[in-house]
């Protein structure tokens, strides 16, 4: 595999699943079998630099020519579970939500129109071949979405500090929880906002991410993964970070017609991400 390069980009949290091998019909599932045999795999970081280096050329390629045969690996509870990247379906999806992102201007400078309805063509002729294709990764930048936290809870937050030194290891926030848990947290999640709010962003989000677990094996493992942010906030308010206790407090606040605690928990994490919000617009 080529070296990698020590270059760090940011700034993406992830949210992933990762399904056990049986999920997978062969021989899509002796692939896999022997990818996670491999001594080294790529990292987060590689898939995110490869996907920026198809920006380079002119005219930049939007979404890869060939599908990626990489994925994330793990074993959890003594079986092997993967994250295939799907990194042509993922910037096909990226694709089409630029326009809500990026100013029109910006948008035709970074991506010209043609090069974009060439990649939407692509993508409808793609679909009907594919009907059933979903990704495994879910990506946001310069910020983890609020229903993201619902599916996990404090007592699965996993951080390392890092090694703080110029090529050497970075921090690590993540969460890991198994398929049966999240699913059950976007219901009761569900059931407590519904009853407290009629409608808003934060259930439209619940009820979308629901419906993409629904697409897995009950066995998988769900990942949500600070990714690149942890290069964005502070070493001291990464290690207090811990949104997913405050959703899951403001939730209970809710179920418990509590509304002062539910804004105390809410109030955290708009401050705790403003910072975040603010270093997005310097840039």
């Amino acid at each position: 595999m080529p070296k990698v390069s020590s270059v760090i980009v940011p700034y993406t949290a992830y949210l992933r699943v990762y399904e056990p091998l049986a999920a997978f019909p062969e021989p899509e599932r002796s692939h896999w079998a022997r990818y996670a045999r491999r001594s080294e795999r790529p990292t987060y970081q590689d898939e995110l630099r490869r996907s920026l280096a198809d920006l380079l050329p002119t005219p930049p390629v939007p979404v890869p020519v060939h599908e990626s045969g990489d994925a994330f690996v793990l074993e959890s509870g003594g079986v092997i579970h993967v994250c295939p990247w799907r990194t042509r379906l993922r910037g096909w999806q990226a694709l089409g939500d630029l326009g809500e992102e990026l100013p029109a201007s910006v948008l035709d400078a970074v991506l010209p129109p043609l090069v974009r309805d060439q990649a939407a063509r692509d993508y409808e002729r793609w679909l009907v071949r594919n009907p059933d294709a979903r990704p495994w990764i879910r990506t946001a930048t310069w910020q983890v979405p609020l229903n993201w936290f619902v599916l996990v809870a404090d007592e699965e937050r996993e951080y390392a500090k890092g090694s703080g030194d110029t090529g050497g290891e970075p921090p690590v926030l993540r969460y890991r929880t198994p398929m049966v848990q999240a699913r059950r947290r976007v219901a009761r999640g569900l059931r407590a906002l519904k009853d407290a709010i009629d409608e808003g962003p934060l259930i439209d989000g619940l009820v979308d991410v629901g419906r993409w677990l629904e697409e897995f094996h009950p066995r998988s493992v769900v990942e949500l993964d600070y990714g690149g942010l942890v290069h964005v906030l502070p070493a001291g308010d990464l290690e207090g970070d811990h949104s997913a206790a405050d959703v899951a407090e403001g939730i209970d606040a809710l179920r418990r017609d509590d509304g002062a605690a539910a804004g105390e928990a809410y109030g955290r994490l708009v401050e705790r991400w403003r910072a975040v919000r603010d270093l997005r617009s310097a840039n």
